[in-house]
């Protein structure tokens, strides 16, 4: 018996085709595929999660200082000095979180697997301005592996809902519990 199913692609294109499918997953909440792609795709996802789940506490808070240029009405503050202009800095403090080194190595892991995500408002559809990029990292860690703290396993379910019209392929709905 196989280890793995190989959906009639070469390795590379099987696993752009894995990537992509759990990125999406993660990213919308559910998806739909034919069964087989389906059942590849779970693996990776709830090993992410499972991932996630057992490092979410595993960082610590730290104080640092940081210079943050001073504004005024979103606009720079600059001061002549020796005959050139300086933009003045002001000192604040900030709370950040700093992963352990675990932490650090599930993220490297994640980030592996997990294609960067933009995200694109609806008026803003074909432009770049206001798109921002979402850490899908951020989101196993703090909300996915808070969901899914009290579980052992099973984070995704797969629903049947019937043969494709095309190659009669069985369809189903792949999405987190």
């Amino acid at each position: 018996m196989a280890m793995y199913r190989k959906l009639g692609r070469t390795a590379s294109q099987r696993k752009a085709l894995i990537r992509n499918q759990v990125t999406q997953l993660i990213y919308k909440g559910q998806i739909r595929t034919t069964e087989a792609k389906a059942k590849e795709i779970r693996k990776v996802a709830e090993g992410l999660i499972a991932l996630a789940v057992k490092e979410k506490d595993n960082f610590e808070e730290v104080t640092v200082e940081a210079k943050v240029a001073k504004k005024v009405d979103g606009k720079r503050v600059k001061e002549t000095v020796d005959g050139k202009k300086v933009t003045v800095y002001e000192t604040v403090n900030k709370t950040v979180k700093k992963d352990k080194p675990s932490r650090l190595h599930a993220r490297r892991q994640m980030l592996k697997v997990l294609y960067p995500v933009t995200e694109v408002p609806a008026e803003a559809a074909k432009k770049k301005a206001n798109t921002k990029k979402v850490d899908l990292t951020e989101k196993l860690f703090n909300e996915l592996a808070e969901k899914y703290a009290g579980r052992n396993g099973g984070y995704t379910r797969i629903i049947k809902i019937g043969q494709r019209k095309g190659d009669a392929a069985m369809e189903v709905i792949l999405e987190l519990v």
